[in-house]
């Protein structure tokens, strides 16, 4: 039958034999990763690129085939007794289910009895935090192309009925190109999900204490440049805290209310603030300071002198720092788009366009863009292998049962020789293209290819012109 549709195509025999092998070679490749069961053993742990109080980030190498993967690292031990099961569940479940430009991209998960492990792509850009502090401030332009991005990234998790709940700048990933991804779902709630609570956020815990105040008491005022450079001195130690930062986090949830979607648009608003003028809006010294800032947003969202931004800006950033009723994106992203600001953006050529900024990556392995670690020992300290936490530590273990994932597009490597370069322009009328026939296989089974199916092992280049074209090349 396929060797029938092919010769309908007018593809020439030797052309055949190369489809045929590769498909062949697929089928041997597919077949084995499906028997194979993934787990630590299969990479190489090199630079940790990021660590947080659940565990790290490294990027690594798969054995195999030596590509390169960043791997995320979560302790069993620190999910149970902090109450993060449900969490790093829906974190799996949402970068499993969400196939979107603007989210990093998840190609497998797996667990032993110590560990939760993430392995997705690695963008080797670095991220917007790093970015900020390089720069101290975005122009206009530059901040409208990442808040477009970040706007896409936010949409695309919204469609799927997820909230993010932890939009920063630290989890915002810039790929080789200077593009955005949106990145670490630790914090990420199904819509529909009645099991997850708020004590996720720590250093909201006590922030109903913060209706006693309106935050006016702390330091003395300080001009723009000297709060700038006060954020800039505290910055990286508050990202890795155990603690965080609640600079992002709308009031809404700071409280301990119903929220939704909505909390998100108020995190860009702050990430859009802090492109522009050099800080959050509601920075202060103290977590707890902020907290109660935030609460009390109305009186604290102010502009320095020295910062000037346009009417449109301006505007935009007080219109989702706002009540939920008033928020833009309360009913949708298309809101957000629609405003002034974003006059001209085509939306759906944003990730085509040329990025803002180009990140200076020299090789696979460059991790310039992001902070330096210190490597300590990775065995697992002796104090984690008792107590009651390590009973519940097996990777049968109920509490993490279905985290095992594995994205059949890892063994897509878009190479077939002999046959990628069968592209040509030409004039003439096309003849069915080879994805075309399987294409129109599946549908006569009236059955829709699923990931890992041989439609999409296929390379996307795989097109076939007629006999003749091919025939000179």
């Amino acid at each position: 039958m396929l060797e029938k549709k092919l010769a309908d195509a007018e593809v020439s025999e030797e052309e055949q034999n190369n489809i045929l092998k590769y498909l062949e070679k697929k089928e041997t490749e597919f077949m084995r990763l499906q028997r194979h069961k993934m787990g630590a053993d299969d990479f190489e742990p090199l630079t940790m690129i990021g660590k947080g109080a659940f565990g790290e980030v490294r990027i690594c190498r798969e054995k195999s085939t030596g590509s390169i993967y960043a791997m995320k690292k979560l302790k069993k031990s620190e999910m149970l007794r902090r109450g993060q099961v449900e969490h790093v569940k829906a974190e799996r479940n949402l970068l499993a289910e969400v196939d979107s430009n603007c989210i990093v991209k998840l190609y497998c998960s797996f667990q032993d009895e110590e560990y939760l492990y993430l392995i997705m792509e690695y963008l080797p850009g670095g991220d917007m935090m790093t970015l900020l502090m390089r720069k101290d401030i975005l122009t206009e332009d530059e901040a409208r192309f990442y808040v477009g991005e970040t706007v896409l990234a936010i949409e695309s998790i919204h469609k799927h009925n997820y909230i993010h709940r932890d939009i920063k700048p630290d989890n915002l990933l810039l790929d080789r190109n200077g593009h955005m991804k949106l990145s670490d779902f630790g914090l990420c709630k199904p819509l529909d999900c009645s099991n997850l609570h708020e004590k996720d956020f720590t250093v909201g815990q006590n922030c109903s204490d913060a209706l006693k105040s309106d935050g006016r008491s702390g330091p003395p005022k300080r001009s723009q440049q000297e709060q700038l450079q006060h954020w800039q001195r505290n910055r990286r130690m508050l990202a890795y805290s155990t603690v965080g930062t609640p600079d992002y986090i709308a009031p809404e949830v700071l409280l301990k209310k119903g929220y939704g979607m909505e909390c998100d648009w108020w995190s860009l608003g702050a990430i859009m603030y802090e492109m522009l003028v050099g800080y959050p809006p509601f920075y202060s010294d103290e977590p707890m300071s902020t907290c109660r800032k935030i609460v009390n947003w109305r009186t604290h969202l102010k502009f320095p002198d020295e910062v000037k931004l346009s009417p449109e800006a301006n505007d935009l950033i007080r219109r989702l720092l706002c009540n939920v009723e008033q928020r833009l994106g309360t009913k949708g992203a298309h809101e957000i788009k629609a405003h002034p600001w974003f006059v001209g953006v085509e939306w759906d050529k944003l990730y085509q366009m040329k990025a803002a900024f180009i990140p200076e990556v020299n090789d696979e392995l460059d991790t310039q863009n992001f902070e330096k670690f210190d490597e300590v020992d990775k065995q697992m300290p002796t104090a984690m292998k008792s107590g009651p936490w390590r009973k519940m530590l097996s990777s049968k273990d109920v509490n993490f049962m279905g985290y095992t994932y594995k994205n059949f597009e890892i063994v897509n490597d878009n190479e077939v020789p002999g046959i990628a370069d069968l592209r040509k322009k030409s004039t003439k009328p096309k003849r069915p293209t080879v994805k075309a026939l399987f294409r129109e296989e599946a549908d006569s089974c009236s059955a829709q290819p699923t990931q890992g199916s041989f439609l999409n092992l296929l390379p996307p280049q795989l097109e076939v012109s007629k006999r003749g074209e091919s025939e000179s090349l």
